[in-house]
């Protein structure tokens, strides 16, 4: 039977050869999730700027967040902050007994290619289609932030002003995302909201119990 270890140690020697093989457009990032915010074990390109030691992002998640059930995400496209967009795959690792453990990720950089087809588009009379942005970073704060910052445009006023009952909506969205799925995002969570580590587990659990 395959141990997590034994399968990521066989998948760090053919990240290289992965990414050369699409060229300098392409960067493969090979996560261990059992690392927590760190989860970065292995990656070759410059698409993202990620480093091994880093972060997850919003897609990796959402795909915590699935646990055991997650199933491969296939040709997504996302931008990222400063404005490549980037399509990409990401492939569930699981070990012998079924358990999903990690992931492996191919990201492409088609900012030149999804230009053009923007110029096709506005030629053809055509509205560009809108791309979701995505924060890919080696510093896991900064994708809690982003998380964050979407739920609270959502819910239109800052986090640390939210009433409980509003607070728990938060929370329980923050959930389904997989942000608690990630080992130490509690407490910083809980500094975002301007409340207690007890506090929030205790709200997080009456989330879970609704």
């Amino acid at each position: 039977m395959e141990t997590a270890d034994a399968i990521l140690d066989a998948l760090k020697g053919l990240v290289p050869g992965l990414a050369a093989t699409f060229g300098r457009s392409c960067e493969v990032v090979l996560h261990d999730h059992r690392l927590g915010d760190r989860s970065v074990v292995a990656v070759a390109g410059e698409v993202t700027g990620r480093h091994v030691g880093g972060a997850t992002s919003e897609i990796g998640l959402r795909m915590l967040a699935r646990g055991d059930a997650a199933e491969p995400e296939l040709n997504y496209v996302t931008r990222t902050e400063s404005g490549r967009v980037i399509k990409s795959s990401t492939l569930p690792l699981r070990d012998g007994e079924g358990r999903v453990f990690g992931a492996l990720c191919v990201n492409l950089d088609v900012t030149a290619l999804r230009q053009a087809g923007d110029l096709l588009a506005d030629l053809a009379g055509l509205a560009p289609a809108t791309i979701p942005a995505t924060t890919f970073t080696d510093d896991f704060d900064e994708v809690v932030d982003a998380v964050v910052r979407a739920e609270e445009l959502a819910l239109a006023k800052p986090v640390d002003s939210l009433q409980r009952r509003e607070r728990l909506r938060l929370l329980k969205a923050l959930d389904e995302r997989g942000v608690f799925a990630v080992r130490g995002a509690a407490p910083r969570i809980a500094a975002r909201l301007g409340i207690s580590r007890a506090s929030l587990y205790t709200d997080l659990a009456e989330c879970r119990r609704g």
